[in-house]
């Protein structure tokens, strides 16, 4: 026998992510590749599995720690015959905290920037405005990082009046810098009673409904409250414009009923959402601004030579978005089967942070429920995203007659600071050009 540290595996670039449960108690027994602790990433939950087989030790670490890549999680002593490499005896790694956030030390009011500042904020040729005490609502001791408290410092900015954007309301540079801006602007601190950045968008009031008739609050799920603030984010900051339009699809669905038989041996399904993943990499490699995101100073496009795809999973946690890669690089065959291997992780909560990274654009579909049309919300960065809805038989008019056609309604959403009217409906029309004949997808 031989005591081992178990660590936490490569999670990607994700880091300081929580542990939502412990499988295990010291003194049990584990098999090799059972799950020993859950953690919750931003969008998946992930079971971090034994590499050994043995008996627990010590546990390191407790429900909700925050833990990274490497940090020991407990230690097993292993049972023998497994090869193991064993750790020289240390002290027990430290459980990873929250730190809570250092007492503000705010610059002096007779401080130069602080004058400067107070000079700025007050609008020409009028009066100086009334001092209102701050009534923090809540914040005592407001939640931001060194540097940004030093930003603070050398601004003059009362950090309790500034609205944090951040996780858990933890104040960025960005939500000092803006706050700046509006004071320059407007003359006036933002109340604390609205929400972002300089938005000037009020919160929605509570409402008491109970004199209404009976309510249960329900908790939302960690993904929902994290994909929440995510789309709010990209709806606040981006232009969004959708772009409605229908391919037609007839020639593409006896094709891919012809294609099952084939499937079947291959132990995969061909399903339209393959077709849509290959026809969607050709448009943008067409179209390659498509293929891109804006860097952070709004000034420079940066496109992108890859072309891995999203795809939006309904899970009953809420949507999860895996990445499929090279989807310009594969066969139909191998996209259903690495389709069908995602969507099948992502149900059952075990999409890993690597798996859910690195998409240069994304595919939602509801043909599967039903619709007409919608509107979907572009995933940040990219700067375009393809909504589907059910295919329904429609009378087309062809050759001088009406004849049945499958139509499939598209709606693709775009950033309109990079993407303009002309550029989506072209995009759209490749879109359909290919999904009517894929054989084009040959050429």
């Amino acid at each position: 026998m031989a005591v081992k540290e178990i660590s936490i595996p490569d999670i990607g670039e994700f880091k300081d992510v929580p542990i939502l449960e412990i499988l295990v108690s010291q003194g049990d027994t584990v098999e090799k590749e059972q799950p020993l602790i859950t953690l919750e990433s931003d969008k998946a939950t992930m079971e971090i599995p034994a590499s050994d087989a043995g008996i627990v030790q010590t546990i390191q670490v407790n429900v909700g720690d925050k833990v990274s890549n490497g940090a020991v999680i407990l230690t097993m002593e292993v049972t023998e015959g497994d090869t193991v490499q064993t750790s020289t005896p240390s002290e027990p790694a430290t459980p990873v905290q929250a730190v809570a956030p250092p007492p503000l030390n705010l610059a002096p009011a007779s401080s130069p920037t602080a004058s400067i500042m107070n000079e700025m904020r007050r609008p020409k040729n009028l009066p100086p405005p009334p001092v209102e005490p701050v009534k923090p609502q809540g914040y005592e001791k407001p939640y931001a990082g060194p540097a940004v408290r030093q930003l603070s410092r050398e601004l003059g900015v009362d950090l309790l009046q500034v609205k944090g954007s951040g996780r858990n309301n933890r104040i960025l540079k960005d939500d000092v810098r803006g706050f700046v801006k509006q004071v320059m602007t407007e003359g006036v601190a933002p109340s604390m009673a609205f929400t972002g950045s300089g938005t000037g968008i009020p919160d929605i009031p509570e409402i008491d409904f109970t004199p209404f008739g009976e309510i249960e609050t329900r908790p939302l799920s960690r993904i929902k409250k994290l994909s929440g603030a995510h789309l709010h984010r990209s709806w606040l900051n981006i232009p969004h414009v959708t772009q409605f339009d229908e391919a037609d699809i007839s020639e593409l669905e006896t094709f891919r009923k012809d294609l099952a038989a084939e499937a079947q041996k291959r132990d995969v399904k061909i399903t339209l959402l393959t077709f849509l993943l290959k026809a969607s990499a050709a448009a943008l490699r067409e179209f390659p601004d498509f293929n891109a995101s804006l860097d952070s100073s709004k000034e420079n496009l940066i496109v992108k030579k890859y072309c891995h795809i999203g795809v939006a999973v309904d899970t009953k946690n809420g949507l999860v978005v895996p990445v499929i890669r090279d989807v310009d690089k594969k066969g139909l065959f191998e996209i259903a089967a690495n389709l069908g291997e995602l969507s099948q992780k992502a149900r059952e909560g075990k999409l890993s942070p690597a798996e859910m990274q690195g998409g240069c654009f994304t595919i939602t579909s509801l043909g599967g429920i039903g619709g007409t049309a919608f509107t979907p919300v572009i995933n940040a960065p990219e700067v375009a995203i393809l909504g589907v809805s059910r295919s329904k038989m429609q009378p087309v008019y062809q050759a001088g007659e009406f004849v049945p056609r499958l139509m499939l309604p598209l709606s693709l959403s775009y950033d309109h600071r990079v993407i303009d009217g002309a550029a989506a409906v072209r995009f759209t029309q490749y879109l359909s050009f290919i999904l009517s004949d894929v054989r084009r997808l040959l050429l």
